[in-house]
This record gives structure tokens, sequence and C-alpha cells, in this order.
């Protein structure tokens, strides 16, 4: 059980990761693309926030800027209390065990020149001062606990099919006993008669050793049976942050809408949705609208929504959304509220506040 009223295990406020975009003879800085522009969240301890969104939006890029894989441009990652964002190296390195990442690709993320028991036992040997046959009984242990069999040990990587590999993954990220873990989209990689196992264990060992997850995927129908809240991001931005239910069931934001008009339900009954198609190409992260990132193929959008950019608000209880369908504000424009026609259509299907 969450306690909403304890503090967040994760804060995240304004994150940015900007890549600088160099050009000419003499690599003159001309711009940034803007993967990740002004990310705000938190995490429950125990809790898995689902990531989701088409692909480019800066999912990974989330994750990765979290766990200081990248040097974030700007913006507070706290976690357990410290701002991870400007911790020095030798105290972000005593940090680490704490917080670990299951990668995409286990194929990619496992050296293939060490066995399993080297890999598992690897952050053993950099963040503690144990012998050699403790660090065989903790592999032991991992091992078990991910469903891999003891005499696999001193195989390597190649040996062990997809979903093996990705426990082997898990397996290596948990030897520190962390209590959060970023897993970057985990099952993408995998068979789909795999990826209900996979997604099974995390969820497993999330109640067993009380895991806190930032879930990333474009999977949604596994972030709608693992996430219990879920953030959906286009082009560097959160577009909406609801509860897992509350989403699926009545999502707020137009691209939310879009989103999840494309998920297949296996039950023809539950098909309701009717699916959106959206017109024109995704902007490009270097060069996003002057407005709201989502106005260029927004079927909703009006004369505000081209000029500014509009911030992630509560608009009921839990719910959080970045629209301007939303916003009773005055703006600077001068233009305070959607134009007729769309509230009218927001009130009938119930979906404005």
């Amino acid at each position: 059980m969450l306690d909403a009223k304890a503090a967040p295990l994760v804060q995240v406020d304004g994150l940015k990761m900007y890549f600088p975009i160099y050009s000419g003879i003499l690599r003159r800085h001309t711009g940034n693309v803007k993967a990740v522009d002004g990310v705000s969240f938190d995490i429950q301890a125990g809790e898995t926030l689902g990531l989701v969104g088409e692909s480019g939006c800066g999912k990974s890029t989330v994750g990765r800027a979290l766990l200081r894989l990248y040097e974030p441009t700007a913006g507070a990652v706290i976690i357990d209390g410290e701002n991870i964002a400007s911790l020095a190296p030798e105290a972000l390195r005593k940090k680490r065990p704490t917080m670990q990442m299951v990668f995409q690709d286990p194929q990619a993320s496992l050296n293939p020149r060490m066995t399993l028991a080297a890999i598992i036992s690897e952050p053993l040997v950099e963040h503690t001062s144990w012998n050699a046959e403790r660090r065989l009984e903790r592999v032991y242990e991992l091992m078990d606990a991910v469903g891999l069999n003891r005499r696999f040990a001193n195989r390597f990587p190649h040996e062990f099919s997809g979903g093996q590999r990705q426990r082997i993954g898990i397996a290596r990220a948990l030897a520190l006993n962390p209590k959060f873990i970023v897993c970057d989209e985990p099952i993408a990689a995998l068979d789909v008669s795999i990826q209900a196992q996979v997604v099974n264990l995390l969820e497993d060992l999330q109640e067993k050793l009380g895991l806190t997850y930032l879930f990333i995927s474009h999977d949604l129908s596994m972030v709608r049976h693992i996430a219990d809240r879920v953030a959906v991001m286009y082009l560097g931005r959160i577009a909406e942050l609801s509860p897992r239910d509350a989403l699926f069931e009545r999502p707020l934001h137009p691209y939310a809408e879009a989103l999840l008009s494309a998920v297949n339900e296996p039950d023809p009954s539950l098909a309701r949705r009717p699916r959106i198609i959206l017109k024109g190409d995704v902007p490009s992260p270097a060069r996003p609208p002057k407005g709201c990132n989502f106005s260029t193929r927004c079927p909703k959008a009006f004369a505000r929504c081209h000029a500014e950019k509009p911030e992630l608000q509560e608009v009921e209880p839990g719910r959080q959304v970045a629209c301007f369908l939303y916003d009773a504000k005055p703006g600077s424009t001068g233009t305070t509220e959607a134009p007729a026609n769309l509230r009218q259509e927001h009130n009938q299907q119930g979906e404005y506040q």
C-alpha cells in the first residue's frame, strides 16, 4: 500500500536535457536538440510510474538523465532526499547503489567476454569489500531470485536466450539492493511470449523487495498491466500525468487520446474508442513549435495554442495535464479559454473541467 502522505522517493523538477548542434568547419554552436524540455514528476516509494510516448519523444533520455548517465542541462533530480543533479563525482559514486537501470537491449548491455557470475558480481566488486566466496553466494541468491539455474553461472551471454539475458540484467541491477530502478524499455527487444514473464518477474521482485520503478515503454498494454500512474510524453514534455485506470478510461490531453486510440483491445467488445489519425509529422526537437509542442498536429488547437506553451497543472484530483482546453487562467495573448465549439465537445464527452 502506497503512503500518499509520505515524501516521494523520486522528485524531478524542471529537468532539461539539451544536446548541442555544431556546424561548419569551425564547429560553431548553432542550436540545441531539446530532447527533454522541462519535465517534472514524482514517484512514491513502492510505486511504478509508466512513461509512454512515441519513439523519439525523450523517454529514454529522461531515464538516463535521472541517473546521470547523461549530465542534465538544468533541473533538479532528488532521489531519497539528495539532489543527484548537483552531486560531486565521489558523492554520486556512493549514491549509485541506491539507483540502478535495466537497459533495453540485453545483448548490448552485457559484456560478451564476461561470464554470468562475473557480470552479476561486478557491482559487488566495485562497491563492496566482500571476498570472492561471499560475492559468489550473493550471485547465487540473485540467480535464484530471477529464475536462472545456478549451473549457468560460468556461461557467457551468447549462450542465453533474450529473456534469460534480460534476467541477467535484472539480477545485476538488484545486486546492491537498490531502492529505485529505471526500466528502459526492458521488454522491447524480447519475443511477445517472453515479455509477460519479464513483467511478472519485475512485479514479483517489487512486492518482495519494496522496489520503486520508472517503467519506460511504448507498449501501452504492458504499461497498463504494471504501472500505478502513467506520464504521457510528446516532444520532450509531459502532456498528461494520471492514475493508470483514469488515463486508459478517459484520457484528457488530445495527444493522450490519440495515443490510446491506437491500442489494440484483445476483446472486440472493449474496442469502443474511435481511432484517431494524426495529420502531419512530429516537429524536430531542434526547432519545436513556438507554442504547445502538439499544436501543429492537434485537431483541437486554437490561437493560444500556437502562441504559448501550456504548463502541467492539476485539473482533477491526482490528474495533471498541459493543455489550454483545461486552463481558465487568462493568457498573455488575451485568449482565456477554448472556442465554444471545443468547450461543448469536451462537455459532451465529460472531459472538460
